[in-house]
């Protein structure tokens, strides 16, 4: 562990922000806030500044906050906020600030959350910033993993889907580069990781590029299926074949290994069937309550209220 790792004040913009030990440390944390209401961050006023839709980042952070005893202030669509006359993301941070202790947001524009952070004087957290980062849903899942798996090293990570716009495989494979672990990518064609992403970390981890189910189910522990953008092709019909295509169901998954696990960051269309929610290896609705509990932590940690 970092010797005087220090938290408070700071912003989280992307994993990149984060090292391996800051990183362990948090899911630490968050282990600890299971189960728990508390009076922690009484006092404390938390802004949710979602300028795109969302369920599970928005209300699990209003619900880590209120678990911590404090308050939520907080707007769900721009046509309710002074964006639509005309006002400035800058402008609108500089207010927000004035009314809140730290700030979340979630923009269609990547950068945005940096660009909040650099005239922010409190923390900000980047809820996804248009096919950018996503880095607190990276850090939920990582705890899902350690959780379920006792460990992260040594794991065989598989993310599948749309892994081009998804921001939550972006700010996922940067943690996992951090961790002695092999990454297998399973896309269509077209939805490939972003080549500066795996320029990024593709010294520090094992990764290998696939189409086919086929070459990578047999290997794997964890299999993080992300939503077929369909809206993204050229040709409807060729988004309609991919989605079938990459859709997990009970007859890939007996292929196998017994102790595989499914994630997924929701929300889910029909790229999962439903009849695995049923089995032992569906994990993505333990995954979105562990959201809670992680943010929690990064909560406390970054308004200094846990060391």
């Amino acid at each position: 562990m970092l010797v005087n790792m220090k938290f408070e004040g700071r912003d989280l913009i992307s994993i990149n922000d984060l090292s391996r030990d800051e990183i362990e440390h948090i899911l630490d944390v968050a282990s600890k806030m299971e189960g728990i209401k508390s009076p922690l961050l009484e006092g404390k006023i938390l802004a949710n500044m979602f300028y795109e839709p969302s369920t599970r980042t928005r209300l699990s952070f209003e619900s880590a906050m209120l678990r911590l005893g404090g308050g939520v202030i907080g707007f769900s669509e721009t046509r309710t906020t002074s964006l639509a006359k005309g006002e400035s993301l800058e402008d609108t941070v500089r207010v927000i600030e004035g009314y809140a202790d730290i700030a979340v947001i979630r923009n269609w524009e990547q950068g945005c959350a940096q660009v909040c952070a650099d005239c922010a004087h409190i923390p900000i957290i980047n809820a996804g910033d248009g096919s950018g980062e996503h880095p607190t849903q990276a850090l939920l899942d990582m705890y899902t993993i350690r959780k379920e798996k006792g460990k992260i090293d040594g794991m065989t990570v598989a993310m599948c889907g749309d892994l081009k716009y998804g921001r939550t495989v972006h700010s996922l494979i940067r943690a996992l580069s951090l961790y002695d672990v092999r990454v297998k990518l399973v896309s269509p064609k077209g939805l490939e990781m972003p080549r500066a992403e795996l320029k990024a970390v593709g010294k520090d981890i094992e990764i290998s590029e696939h189409h086919d189910f086929n070459d990578i189910i047999k290997e794997i522990d964890i299999l993080y299926a992300t939503r077929i953008q369909k809206e993204r092709f050229e040709d409807p019909a060729e988004g309609e074949k991919a989605g079938i295509a990459y859709r997990i169901g009970l007859d890939l998954l007996k292929q196998g290994k017994d102790e595989l696990i499914v994630m997924h960051p929701l929300p889910r269309v029909d790229e999962i069937e439903k009849e695995v929610d049923s089995t032992t290896r569906a994990f993505y609705f333990q995954q979105s309550q562990n959201g809670v509990f992680t943010r929690m932590a990064i909560l406390s940690l970054l308004l200094g209220k846990v060391k």
